[in-house]
Parts: C-alpha cells; sequence; structure tokens
C-alpha cells in the first residue's frame, strides 16, 4: 500500500498536469475549468456540467467494463469532499474496449460531461452522469483502490423518494439529494462509486443475464422463505440491490432465492437500464446455499374440488420442458381437477404463418402428463384470431381449461368462437352461459391485443362452478420503482382496469341470475392483489382474491427485481368464500428458483360445492 507521502506526491503532479491542461481553449463544446469528479457529480441527479468539457478530471480506476453497449471504466476521487449528496466516482464512456488503462491506475481525464439514460428517455429511467470522447493519461499504476462505501442496513434509509417535481412532471431530476432521507437518494449519491455489501441475502435468483438480487436489510418484510415481500405501493423495499459482474459469466454465482453471497461483494455502482441501481462486482461473495426446495401441495379429498391456474409461459412443441411442466403438475400440484392454462401457444409457436390452432400443444402436454403418472386430461379453448390477442407475434397465446374426466365433467354448449360474446340465461332458476367454452366481451377494445378471457361450465358431484380464466394485460411501458418520475406511473393499468370491470360485470351477471352460484375467476391477473385492478374484480363483493386467505408473508406468486410479489390469483364467489371450506395454496417451483420452467408459480385452490 502506498505510504501517505507518496498518495500527496501523486496528488500533487495530478495537479501539475491539471494546470497545464487547463490551458487549453476549446470553443465546442462549452469548457469548463478543471474540476473535481464531486463537482461534476454535482448534489441532484443531473450534473452541472452536463453538456460541458472539462479537463484533466483526476481519478483511481476502480472497475473496467468490456462488454456491452456501454463500455468503458470508472474513476474515483481520493481526496473526497465532506458532503455525502456529491458521489465520488464517475463512469468514463469510451464506446469500445478500454486500452491503457487498468484498475488502480492514477488517470486524469478530459472529455465532455453527458447525461445517458439507460433505455432511452421513454424509459423513464433516471440517468447516469458519464465523461464522453475521453483522452485519458495515466499518471502512476499501482495505485490503492478507495476503500469501498459499505451499504448496509444502517446506511440505507428506511423512507424510499421524494415525490417529484410538480412543475417537471413529477420529475426528482431537479431535486437536491437527501441521502440520509431516502434511499433512492442514498443510491445516487453513490452512483459510479466503489461500493460493498457483506453477507447479502439473494432475493431473486441468478437469470440466464448474469444477474442477481440482494437485500443488505434482511429483516425488510421478509418471506419464509428468504425472499423479501412487495405489499404495498407505499411502502417499498430499500435494500434490494442488483448484482451483475465485471468478470466471466462463467464466474458468476448460479442462486436461488434464500441463498446468501458470504463475504464481500464489492464494485462500482452503477445504474442499469432492468432494474436501476446495481453493483457491478470486481469481486463476488462465496455462495452459501439455503437449500431450497420446490413445494408440493395437499392432494385433494374425494369431496374437494382442486382448481389451479398456471401460466406455462409461451409453450410450444418445440420446447423441451414439457416432461417438467407434466411432473409439477402430476406431483407437486398433485393432479387438480381443472387446471387453467396461460401462454398456451399455437402448434408452431412464434412461426407467423396464420396457424391458430393449439391441439398439438395441448395434446403433447397431456400425454407428457400421463408419462408423468397423471390423469388422462381432456380441454377446452376457443382458438383466438390470428395476432390478436397479444404476446410473442405468431405465438397467438391464449388460456385453456385441462380437465379431469373422472372427477369432473365439462358442460358443453355450443356457439363460442373468436369473436362471440358468451352471455348469462336462466334455465330452472339457475345460471346457464350461453356458450360453453365462451369469451367474455371478445370484441371490446379493452381486449385489444390482449387474451380474452374464456368462460366454462364445469360439474362437480352433481354441482354446476363456473370458471373463468384470464390473462390480463401485462405491465409493459410501466416505468420502473427506481425511475425519474415519483410516485412512478403505471400506465399499463388503464387497460387492466377496463378488463377487470368487464370481467367483474360479467360474474354479476351470473349472480344476478343464481345469487348463490358458485364462481372462480382465475389466471394471471398482472397485478397485485392490493392494486386498483384486484380492487375492481372484487367489487361490490362479487369476488374475493383468496391469496388473501394466506399469511402476508405467503402471498406472492412471482419474483421480480428483489420483490416477491402477486400476479397470478384465484378470486371466489361469496358462496366459496363464506363457507370457509377452502385451502389456498400458493406452490412455490418456479419464481424463486435459477432454474424455473416458468416465471409464474402455479395457485391451488380446494373446497367443497
Amino acid at each position: 500500500m502506498p505510504s501517505k507521502s507518496s498518495a500527496r506526491l501523486a496528488a500533487l503532479t495530478v495537479a501539475a498536469v491539471c494546470s497545464a491542461a487547463s490551458a487549453v481553449v476549446l470553443t465546442s463544446p462549452a469548457q469548463a475549468a478543471a474540476v473535481s469528479i464531486h463537482d461534476i457529480q454535482g448534489t441532484t441527479r443531473i450534473s452541472p456540467y452536463a453538456g460541458q468539457a472539462v479537463t484533466d478530471v483526476t481519478g483511481v480506476v476502480t472497475g473496467i467494463r468490456t462488454y456491452g453497449s456501454s463500455r468503458g471504466f470508472w474513476i474515483q476521487d481520493a481526496n473526497p469532499d465532506a458532503d455525502p449528496a456529491t458521489s465520488e466516482g464517475v463512469f468514463v464512456f469510451t464506446s469500445s474496449t478500454p486500452k491503457g488503462v487498468a484498475v488502480g491506475d492514477l488517470v486524469t481525464v478530459s472529455g465532455t460531461v453527458s447525461e445517458y439514460v439507460p433505455g432511452g428517455s421513454s424509459s423513464g429511467n433516471q440517468s447516469i452522469t458519464e465523461i464522453t470522447k475521453p483522452v485519458t493519461t495515466v499518471v502512476s499504476s499501482g495505485n490503492t483502490v478507495p476503500a469501498a462505501t459499505v451499504v448496509d442496513a444502517k446506511s440505507v434509509p428506511a423512507a424510499y423518494t421524494p415525490a417529484g417535481d410538480s412543475a417537471a412532471s413529477n420529475s426528482v431530476n431537479g431535486l437536491t439529494l437527501q441521502p440520509k432521507k431516502y434511499a433512492l437518494d442514498y443510491y445516487e449519491s453513490l452512483e459510479g462509486m466503489n461500493v460493498q455489501v457483506a453477507d447479502a441475502r439473494v432475493v431473486t435468483a441468478t437469470d440466464p443475464y448474469s444477474e442477481l438480487w440482494v437485500t443488505v436489510k434482511p429483516r425488510e418484510n421478509a418471506t419464509k422463505r428468504g425472499g423479501t415481500l412487495y405489499g404495498s405501493y407505499d411502502s417499498q423495499n430499500t435494500g434490494r440491490l442488483q448484482i451483475q459482474s465485471l468478470g466471466a459469466t462463467a464466474d458468476f454465482p448460479v442462486a436461488n432465492v434464500g441463498d446468501t453471497l458470504t463475504g464481500a461483494t464489492t464494485g462500482p455502482l452503477d445504474f442499469n437500464q432492468y432494474g436501476g441501481y446495481t453493483l457491478v462486482a470486481n469481486q463476488i461473495g462465496t455462495l452459501k446455499s439455503a437449500g431450497l426446495a420446490r413445494e408440493t401441495t395437499q392432494k385433494q379429498t374425494k369431496n374437494e374440488l382442486a382448481v389451479a391456474t398456471y401460466n406455462v409461459e409461451n409453450l410450444d412443441p418445440s420446447d423441451a420442458t414439457f416432461e417438467e411442466h407434466a411432473s409439477a403438475i402430476v406431483h407437486n400440484l398433485q393432479s387438480p381437477d381443472i387446471v387453467s392454462l396461460e401462454e398456451i401457444q399455437d402448434n408452431n409457436g412464434a412461426t407467423n404463418d396464420g396457424t391458430t390452432a393449439a391441439d398439438q400443444t395441448v395434446q403433447k402436454l397431456i400425454d407428457a402428463i400421463v408419462a408423468a403418472g397423471g390423469p388422462t386430461y381432456d380441454w377446452r379453448s376457443i382458438d383466438p384470431a390470428d395476432n390478436t390477442d397479444g404476446g410473442e407475434p405468431g405465438g397467438n397465446i391464449r388460456q385453456v381449461f385441462l380437465f379431469n374426466p373422472e372427477r369432473v365433467s365439462f358442460t358443453d354448449r355450443a356457439g363460442g368462437d373468436a369473436t362471440t360474446a358468451v352471455g348469462v340465461t336462466k334455465v330452472n332458476g339457475k345460471a346457464q352461459l350461453t356458450a360453453s367454452p365462451g369469451r367474455v366481451d371478445p370484441t371490446d377494445t379493452a381486449w385489444n391485443a390482449s387474451r380474452k378471457p374464456l368462460a366454462g361450465e364445469f360439474v362437480f358431484r352433481g354441482k354446476t362452478v363456473f370458471v373463468i380464466a384470464n390473462h390480463f394485460n401485462s405491465k409493459g411501458g410501466d416505468y420502473g420503482l427506481t425511475s425519474q418520475y415519483q410516485p412512478v406511473p403505471r400506465s399499463s393499468e388503464t387497460q387492466r382496469h377496463q378488463q377487470a370491470t368487464l370481467v367483474n360485470a360479467f360474474v354479476k351477471e351470473i349472480l344476478d341470475t343464481q345469487k348463490n352460484a358458485d364462481v372462480i375467476t382465475l389466471g394471471d391477473i398482472n397485478d397485485f392483489e392490493f392494486s386498483g385492478t384486484a380492487k375492481i374484480l372484487e367489487g361490490d363483493g362479487a369476488l374475493w382474491s383468496a391469496i388473501k386467505s394466506l399469511p402476508k408473508s405467503e402471498r406472492y406468486t412471482y419474483d421480480y427485481q428483489g420483490n416477491s410479489q402477486v400476479l397470478d390469483q384465484i378470486l371466489v364467489s361469496p358462496s366459496i368464500r363464506r363457507s370457509c371450506d377452502f385451502e389456498y395454496d400458493s406452490v412455490h417451483i418456479n419464481a424463486e428458483f435459477n432454474d424455473q420452467i416458468s416465471d409464474h408459480d402455479p395457485q391451488v385452490l380446494r373446497f367443497k360445492p
């Protein structure tokens, strides 16, 4: 380690170089006097020097990125100022693989300060302060990298973010950072700096892009299985942090939720397009497994009807996951009597040639279920019109009912097709669908480029049960939780609210016709159990989301950016809820695992009609 005197000598050498360089006159862009990194970063998210040329900015190289579209290196000032709001690190964007610099080099950089928004301005993301078009001079090598700032439960504030400036579309960009008060301000005050987390628990498993999420707050809304629960818009989980690596992908730990990165994980703090603040690690802790196991639900009794929903993630005949899905349905879900499948693709998957039938896809799954020791399921569905239901172009995803004919029967009633709306009639004092299977208001604009609900009548032990399978509009287009706009706009809600209104109205039509009808509305709702979408679905007591019967720490079906959350739901009519004779299970077999076969966990409801 260099002595204090040698460090001072290096600083004096740099100062001399800076002084000489500052005499250079630039005409475009505007030139700033020689400045330090903390001057460039400033006390807001936008550099006061944005668009200006700066000369001989001094720092020690703390990390080098040689891959992707954002290649360059990070530098950090070894002589910080006293203001906690000003970062001492900055990214130097080289566009191509950086050459001639190494970690530990003391360098001076001249270039133009820029604010780069990962994903573009339409993403709503915050920007990264960078020095672009750099001219770099190595002053000395082998210097000690500035000590990493430890990010832990004590340093990260409990409050997530201030409200944005209403005069600037609720952007937080112009607000003075308050790193001791708000978590997003705290992370922003460390942008580009060398940071460290230690003994951090994994809260989102490693994905195919060699990323994972940890929490530095192990007690923050912890689930029983090691995740962090997302249970409210008003209470964000501030301890979440994404981890990437500056090393080889092959060296990245393959982790599940609940595992721990023991020891230190250290590197520059970046801002990623898909998740926000990201520790890009030079050094990654050692993976300690928590031994997380996949769950198995209870088998339904003779008198219980078991109804499940399972998003099988764009399943088509070319996929290699049929045996695994079949095993999950037979063994982990215990062969439910009715299974609502979401994201069943047509017979040739994403090939965009007008094919809409999915009989080969479904039959391949049924055959795999039989091979796994399960029942010979029958099935019902309605093929969509080509490329009208969203999802992968050419894939024509849709919902499908599987049912075990040895336990439950399906009431077939002709008339349902891609565009005909199913209705409700009264026959002998009981509600009856005009078509079974049928689609709920399929031509309404609420379903533009989105999946239409599939309704069907089933009979179990002489009792009719109405089931409506859904796959609502996705959250695509919503800004991320670390957006510059706070509170975060959720534009995708508009269509889901319209969809929920239609489904709620259809359920109420059944209940107005037969007050005590057993109605189940289920599927990938693409929204939380506390969301406006769920409240509209439940409106006027027509339905109730049964996942709310679970303890809060068990209410999740999906894991996204360190938040265990609800997207898949089974909602029940008053006759089922009032009986209190039901059991609900979120069967965790996918979302928490790096080797998942779907990104959704299936849900099972068991009840006695």
